[in-house]
């Protein structure tokens, strides 16, 4: 967990340094964080901490001890099994009614940090456009951070254009009481400020300007206190749904598909044509000869009913390809539901994959500490990683059933969990390097002779 919080803040370390915020805020941030990055850490922590436990049994002969008893090793390992069964019902339950709201709760917040303005007032040989309104520029600052020197201030009116600038050689700033404005105290500059006058028959521009000697301006600070953003407009992500909710928008979406298909059927229907040709009569003996048309007549009729049905066409399409996008991003978003209504289940699963992995493991290679163990979990673990990685992705751009996409990783898994458990239950020297060269000087040998 450690590391994972460490990543996240390499990478939104940006987003929150200078913008002044609390300590708790971070602290929040950061708890968020780690209840989201769950998914991540636990099946790692499962399949490290069993691979060190057996490793260490091993390697001080207690396994050995335990088989001397007349215990097998799968026997020994019922207790662990339990521990393990329990801890995927636990993650179960967290991921279906935790986790939705730690992900509810640290999208929001992260949103709103990355939204917040910088709280580093007014930096040197930058134009800050920081204050609603204006745009101010400081050539230099002393040491204290508060003496100011060649100072740029430009006033914005509403319609964006600069009407009001003041110059002034040096100032200094400080906040009010509770932080709520920023005061620039200004020395021997220049006021100028341009405003339409009206002199009866023409309109033209006025510029005033005074000198002062001392003026002081003040800035609003509530612009850098963090705005919450209503964290109902969080809710529809399918991060934060839990299982049942994940169901019903699944159904809810099918049913919208269904009224889609239904309701393109009843508008495409009135453009098709059924065209029936009459039987011949058994009745009339004798019909008359329908009088051809002149050549000009019958052109303009070809060339409007081919303007109408080019017309019907059209509009036929539009009705299909509008009804067509909507059904793709219905069954876009069924997909990533599904992703997320999966991993509430693989999470569990996972868990018992890794034991299965790292047990049998551990008490095969016969080492403990934070070695060796390390290096074997942290590679099962990147291919896990990796395969659910892949089989996600395929399962959002459609090229995968979302069943097998979300599962390959665990169904891919097991059968090793199962043959580790079965060689550590026959004492096979599987990780033995001896055995191999045995093996392999004695083919050597052959082929030799």
């Amino acid at each position: 967990m450690f590391v994972l919080l460490m990543l996240f803040l390499f990478k939104y370390i940006d987003d929150m340094i200078g913008k002044g915020f609390a300590w708790y805020t971070i602290m929040e941030l950061m708890m968020y964080s780690s209840a989201t990055n769950v998914q991540m850490a636990l099946p790692l922590s499962v399949l490290l901490s069993v691979i060190m436990t057996y490793g260490s049994l091993g390697e001080n002969y207690e396994l050995v001890a335990i088989k001397a008893a007349g215990i097998s090793l799968t026997r020994a390992m019922y207790p662990m099994v339990f521990i393990v069964s329990t801890l995927a019902i636990a993650a179960f339950i967290f991921s279906d009614y935790m986790l939705p709201v730690a992900n509810l709760k640290y999208y929001s917040l992260l949103y709103d940090v990355r939204q917040q303005r910088s709280a580093t007032l007014l930096p040197e040989g930058v134009f800050s456009n920081s204050f609603p309104g204006y745009t101010i520029r400081v050539d230099k600052k002393d040491a204290d951070g508060q003496t100011l020197h060649t100072i740029m201030i430009y006033q914005k009116e509403p319609n964006g254009n600069n009407t009001i600038v003041t110059l002034a050689k040096e100032g200094r700033m400080y906040r009010t009481a509770g932080d709520k404005y920023l005061v620039l105290k200004l020395k021997d500059g220049v006021r100028y400020e341009s405003s339409p006058g009206d002199y009866g028959f023409t309109v033209r521009q006025r510029l005033s300007r005074f000198r002062f000697v001392d003026l002081e301006q003040k800035f609003d600070l509530s612009v850098f206190i963090i705005k919450r953003t209503p964290q109902d407009e969080f809710k529809s992500e399918f991060q934060m749904m839990d299982v049942q909710q994940l169901k019903d928008y699944k159904a809810n979406t099918n049913r919208q598909i269904d009224s889609v298909n239904r309701a393109g059927f009843t508008s495409i229907a009135p453009y098709i044509k059924y065209f029936y040709i009459p039987k011949k009569s058994k009745v009339l003996k004798t019909y008359v000869a329908l009088k051809p048309d002149t050549g000009s007549a019958v052109l303009g009729n070809q060339v409007m009913s081919v303007a109408q049905a080019t017309s019907e066409v059209r509009s036929v399409q539009n009705i299909v390809t509008n009804n067509l996008q909507r059904n793709k991003d219905n069954a876009h978003n069924i997909r990533r539901s599904l992703v997320e209504y999966y991993k509430k289940y693989t999470l569990s699963a996972v868990c018992i994959v890794m034991f299965l992995i790292g047990a049998p493991l551990g008490a095969i290679i016969r080492r403990g500490g934070l070695g060796l163990p390390v290096v074997i979990s942290v590679a099962f673990f990147l291919i896990y990683y990796i395969i659910s990685t892949i089989g996600e992705k395929s399962v959002k751009d459609g090229n995968t059933s979302p069943i097998l996409g979300m599962w390959i990783a665990i169904i891919l898994l097991t059968p090793i969990g199962l043959f580790l458990s079965y060689k550590a239950a026959t004492d096979s020297a599987l990780f033995d390097a001896d055995s191999y060269k045995r093996v392999m000087n004695k083919i050597f040998r052959r082929n030799i002779a």
